[in-house]
């Protein structure tokens, strides 16, 4: 069984954990993030921030455990920051960025432009010979997560050629094609 609730997630030099009516505030050089709390007591103490819960119940548990990941979470995304890539597999596959706005030749008959969020910072990477990729970068987990996972579901891997968009370094199950 995890006990990762016990575990005391160390601040870092630079980084500021505020608890005020449920709510803990982290705020470092890359950013500021926020998030809400029930059923357990989060303290700072000696440089740590401490999840305790109030019984051994199943909710009490699964939640001891969750807002210490997310804490934890949090205090790396202000001060190291989270980052996802991903790689365009085909032929003809495309991206740019102009600002915020994020353009994808998938090979669809129109091409895809999305408004990404502003406090995700996106780069487009074209080499020649090489797979083009696209960079998102900020300090919440879960926004980099979800605007990735959306770039994703435009065009998902497919298990015969691998063809589409991939997270760089996903292992693909492949298929083996017809036999004659």
């Amino acid at each position: 069984m995890s006990r990762i609730g016990n575990n005391p997630v160390a601040i870092p030099a630079g980084i500021t954990v505020d608890i005020n009516d449920n709510v803990v505030t982290v705020k470092g050089n890359l950013g500021e993030l926020s998030q809400e709390y029930s059923d357990v007591t989060i303290k700072v103490e000696d440089g740590n921030v401490l999840v305790e819960r109030p019984s051994d119940s199943k909710v009490h548990k699964g939640k001891h455990g969750l807002y210490r990941s997310l804490i934890n979470n949090m205090i790396n995304g202000v001060s190291k920051g989270w980052t996802k890539e991903l790689e365009l597999v085909g032929v003809g596959y495309r991206a740019s960025n102009q600002g915020q706005k994020l353009d994808l030749a998938l090979g669809f008959s129109h091409n895809i432009v999305l408004d990404i969020a502003s406090e995700v910072k996106v780069e487009t990477i074209s080499e020649k010979g090489k797979n083009p990729i696209v960079k998102l970068t900020s300090s919440d987990k879960q926004l980099v997560g979800q605007v990735a996972a959306k770039i994703r579901g435009f065009r998902p891997p497919e298990p015969y050629k691998g063809k589409g968009v991939k997270f760089v370094g996903e292992v693909l199950r492949r298929k083996a094609g017809k036999s004659a």
